[in-house]
């Protein structure tokens, strides 16, 4: 199978080395010649290219399946709606028009466009309710993969975390009450790999999770006496927020709270590699007692 992920990124780099690794031909496309290098250290055919610019696009080879695996960070809301949006549309129009279109298209979500449940479950019946801007636009690209000829398969990530990811420090330091869900990234790509490779979750929205979300609190003690060290100073809510050094959309993830299921994904077939992120920061303790680095 050929497969071309579109923003190899964090999880892009690990998906295309586990198709590498299962024998399929992967293309990995990014913006800069630092990245493309990065890319092709995994045997990834690596392009560089601008997906907002149909013109460069034009040197990605055909492909059977499209991976939408960019991330625009930290960025603006501007940001966002140009990659996810107008990158996005031009992807789809340029892979349509060739005489070999794709088959099929992953898009990478967030479950940060479910809004805040007040530490409610949800799942992928639960209707989206975003109250960031850029949560905003996730959703309008979502409904644009939905909405596309190409068979569409959209996965909504929770937390990320992983192997130069896992910020222990910050936990030893200070911790704010609440829910987390978490997403390993090894499994983020493991599930993205499984939908392609087992051909399925055609036209669905997955959450991508691993089911068993913390409280912060107690994942933060756990974590400091593993690694030896006294408990964390512990914020309410109210209070990380009354600091003000939070920008509007770290302050609105702060503030809203759900619980993730993962049972689609189970039921798809997929079985994640860490079961919980006690599981998933086991590496993480293990670099700290050994360097006093936990990323």
């Amino acid at each position: 199978m050929r497969v071309t992920i579109l923003g190899c990124g964090y999880v892009g780099r690990e998906l295309g080395r586990q198709l590498v690794d299962a024998g399929h031909d992967v293309t990995g496309v990014v913006r800069t010649a630092e990245s493309a290098a990065e890319v092709a250290e995994s045997d990834i055919n690596a392009v560089q290219a601008d997906m907002t610019h149909p013109e460069e696009l034009q040197a990605v080879p055909d492909a059977d399946a499209l991976v939408f695996a960019a991330s625009a960070g930290r960025g603006s809301v501007e940001q966002a709606r140009s990659l996810y949006l107008d990158g996005l549309r031009t992807v789809i129009a340029e892979f349509r028009s060739r005489e070999r279109p794709p088959e099929r298209l992953l898009f990478t979500s967030s479950t940060g466009v479910y809004g805040d449940h007040g530490g409610d479950w949800v799942d992928e019946k639960i209707p989206v309710d975003p109250v960031s801007p850029k949560a905003g636009v996730i959703a309008e690209a979502e409904k644009l993969v939905h909405d596309s000829a190409l068979s569409g398969t959209v996965a909504r990530f929770a937390g990320l975390y992983g192997p130069s990811r896992y910020r222990l420090r910050s936990y030893l330091d200070s911790v704010t009450e609440g829910w987390r869900n978490s997403t390993h990234r090894d499994d983020a790509a493991g599930a993205l790999a499984w939908f392609l490779t087992e051909d399925c979750a055609r036209g669905e929205t997955v959450l991508v999770t691993d089911g068993n979300p913390v409280q912060r609190w107690e994942f933060a003690d756990w974590l400091a006496e593993q690694c030896g060290e006294p408990e964390p100073e512990k914020l309410t809510v109210e209070e990380r927020l009354s600091t003000g050094d939070l920008s509007p959309e770290a302050a609105r993830r702060y503030s809203t709270e759900k619980r993730c299921r993962n049972d689609r994904l189970l039921e798809l077939g997929y079985e994640p590699r860490y079961d919980t992120i006690y599981e998933g920061y086991e590496q993480a303790v293990a670099n700290y007692l050994a360097s006093g680095s936990g990323e």
